[in-house]
């Protein structure tokens, strides 16, 4: 699908830039990290690297020519793909607001959000020195930092990484476009910044940061590091109350005010403990990181309270502490939700289930692996027939445009891939037009990439159809929801052994069920039952794959 290209914001006084040189010309083919173009802005010429593949369908403005921030690019898609709906869409002319949303978090105070006039060139502040949160995907809206590869102080080069960067899609790098001295983090690792936001200031021991934080807070009074005390967060309710020594409970320590070091109040809100039961050993009973590190809770008792009743049977009450853990919702979880929620909710799912006899295809797999050159998996047989069943079936390989159909002639199949925070779907791309051996390498770079973070955005664009298998986890049968934009998504069960009858007798065999998600604004029960048969004929008779 053609993805757009804006003229990006390449300095916080930049409001238009020049195309000093196209790198590549229309129709050239663009991979990730290519440079496209050099842009010449208010401040420098900077090259602009291209975060998607593809081809370059069109260019905004020849050499020499001018852009706004925000207008259109550069369109890269696939070859031949119509981009008429696209240009007219970013012809109209309309342009932001010379404004921009900020948010000045620091160490130990919360700074509001501000939409605050952008200063112009002829401000006293040099804003050479302000990097902003980079739009990283096409849906990102705000980065989580991951972790800060330069801490303040530290000496940046261009091209050196400054910090890493969890999106909705993936954890990404992100590189220093200037040299200078790190001065200022905009936000902790593991704190969230919108798009466009203050993430740093690189500059010089000369450079005044208090100025620029004031003039970027429009005028307003600096800001500056105040100490406020964090109350303790206790993990359960019954935390702040005090016990007596009878029931084997623990009293508090401190009563009132608890005096404690900033750093042993967050290793004590990470670990879940209650400073109002933890013995400070600084000055004046001060709770200090080393009282933290040592405190060990007592051990949870459990009471017997013995009643006498007429018939003298002991009455038991359980005591225990109820605790729990919560973890922020990562970027790639929330659009997974998001996505999936659309999906469910919009789509109207049905569910067709079907038996295949895998006993030919469990013998050719084996036959196939014989010479221990090649691994192939169930999981490459069924990618490989469903390909070749949607090209007997295009319906199914089709997508729903609210105003029309799409019948894709194209085969992309993504294939679900877990990971620690979610689900991956990166696309096997023209499927049907490639060999087991070729499948079975491009599905396993695919599955490394995903588990390592890293897939770019377009390894997982693009998708017609989505299989989705979770057989290696003993799940016999199970239904999924369909991965937008398709409207077919297939899940597929384990192999088990059962009882089959053949020839009038009963045996032992290995059946495999498969389920097929349908979006029924686009396909009918007989389209998929259709696809379902063609599939189950090809897996029985596998020799049929390799016509």
């Amino acid at each position: 699908m053609a993805e757009v290209i804006l003229m990006p914001r390449l300095s916080d006084t930049m409001t238009e830039g020049v195309i000093a040189a196209w790198h590549k010309q229309v129709g050239d083919l663009v991979n990730v990290g290519e440079v496209l173009a050099e842009i010449e802005t208010d401040k420098a010429t900077m090259e602009l690297e291209s975060y998607k593949q593809g081809t370059l369908l069109h260019i905004g403005t020849p050499n020499g020519g001018k852009l706004q921030v925000n207008d259109l690019l550069a369109i890269i898609g696939n070859k031949e793909e119509d981009i008429a709906a696209l240009i007219a869409q970013h012809s109209l002319g309309n342009k932001t607001a010379n404004t921009t949303t900020v948010i000045l978090p620091t160490t130990n105070e919360s700074i509001s959000k501000e939409t605050i006039q952008t200063p112009t060139p002829s401000s006293k502040v040099n804003f050479d020195e302000v990097v902003l949160m980079p739009r990283l995907s096409d849906t990102m809206t705000e980065g989580v930092i991951a972790s800060w590869q330069k801490n303040i102080g530290d000496t940046v080069k261009k091209g050196e990484v400054l910090a890493e960067i969890e999106t909705d899609k993936a954890t990404m790098e992100l590189e220093s476009y200037k040299d200078g001295i790190l001065l200022y983090h905009g936000a902790n690792a593991g704190e969230k910044i919108q798009v466009n936001d203050l993430l740093c200031i690189i500059g010089s021991n000369a450079t005044d940061v208090a100025a620029i934080l004031a003039s970027v807070k429009n005028g307003s009074h600096v800001a500056t590091a105040a100490t406020t005390s964090q109350p303790a967060i206790p993990l359960d309710s019954n935390a702040n109350t005090t016990s007596t020594s009878s029931n084997n409970t623990q009293t508090n320590v401190n009563e009132g005010r608890v005096f404690a070091s900033p750093l042993a109040k967050k290793i004590a809100i990470d670990k879940g403990i209650d400073l109002k039961n933890v013995k400070g050993s600084g000055d004046n009973g001060r709770i200090i990181k080393s009282d933290i590190e040592t405190y060990q809770p007592p051990q949870a008792t459990t009471s017997l309270n013995i009643t006498e009743t007429k018939t003298t049977t002991p009455q038991f009450t359980a005591t225990g502490v109820e605790s729990f853990n919560e973890v922020p919702v990562s970027q790639m979880r929330k659009t997974i939700a998001r996505r999936l929620g659309e999906s469910k909710f919009t789509a109207p799912h049905f569910y067709l289930t079907m038996r295949i006899d895998m006993d030919a295809a469990v013998e050719a797999r084996t036959k196939l692996n014989a010479d221990g050159k090649t691994k192939i998996s169930f999981n490459d047989m069924v990618l490989k027939a469903v390909a070749i069943a949607l090209k007997q079936h295009p319906k199914v390989n089709s997508s729903w445009l609210e105003d029309k159909i799409r019948y894709n002639h194209h085969i992309n199949i993504g294939v679900a891939v877990a990971v620690e925070e979610g689900l991956l779907v990166p696309v096997v791309r023209f499927a049907d037009t490639l060999s087991l051996t070729q499948i079975s390498s491009i599905v396993k770079d695919y599955a490394q990439k995903a588990k390592d973070k890293k897939l770019q955005p377009s390894d997982w664009e693009g998708n017609t159809f989505t299989i989705s298998n979770l057989g290696m986890y003993g799940i016999d049968q199970f239904t999924a929801i369909i991965n937008p934009p398709d409207a077919c998504i297939l899940a597929v069960g384990g192999i088990a052994q059962v009882p089959v009858v053949k020839n009038g007798m009963v045996v032992p065999g290995n059946v495999m069920k498969v389920t097929l998600s349908c979006d029924h604004r686009v396909v009918d029960g007989a389209i998929g039952s259709a696809f379902l048969q063609t599939l189950k004929s090809l897996l029985e008779e596998p020799l049929r794959m390799m016509l």
